[in-house]
């Protein structure tokens, strides 16, 4: 895998779009490609951080509203780095179906 194939499969593993042998393939290339694709991975986890905040629930409540406000003061302060470099490499254990990932995106956002 080359590393323009590999930052269009860092954007299906940060929603969980990976089937389990494009999981394994994927993690063989994060480590070959090391640093790189570990800033690579990090922006894409940002960009759909960004993207969860853009999404208006169906009632914006003042507890979600502030749940969000209060992951975003989280992670400008570093406290809070559920993606950063160290954390395990997706494992088929971890791979959610397609069908799921609006959900999971949802949730994420609300939780």
């Amino acid at each position: 895998m080359n590393f323009e194939e590999f930052q269009s499969q860092s954007r299906l593993y940060v929603i969980t779009g990976l089937e389990l042998e494009e999981a394994e393939e994927f993690e063989r290339a994060r480590n070959e490609f090391g640093k790189k694709a570990e800033d690579f991975i990090r922006e894409c986890y940002e960009l759909h951080e960004a993207f969860a905040l853009s999404l208006r629930p169906a009632k914006a409540t003042a507890v979600v509203k502030e749940r969000l406000m209060s992951m975003v003061r989280e992670r400008k302060q570093g406290t809070h780095t559920p993606h950063a470099e160290g954390v395990p490499l997706m494992t088929a254990a971890t791979i959610i179906n397609p069908d799921r990932i609006a959900k999971s995106i949802r949730s994420e956002v609300i939780h």
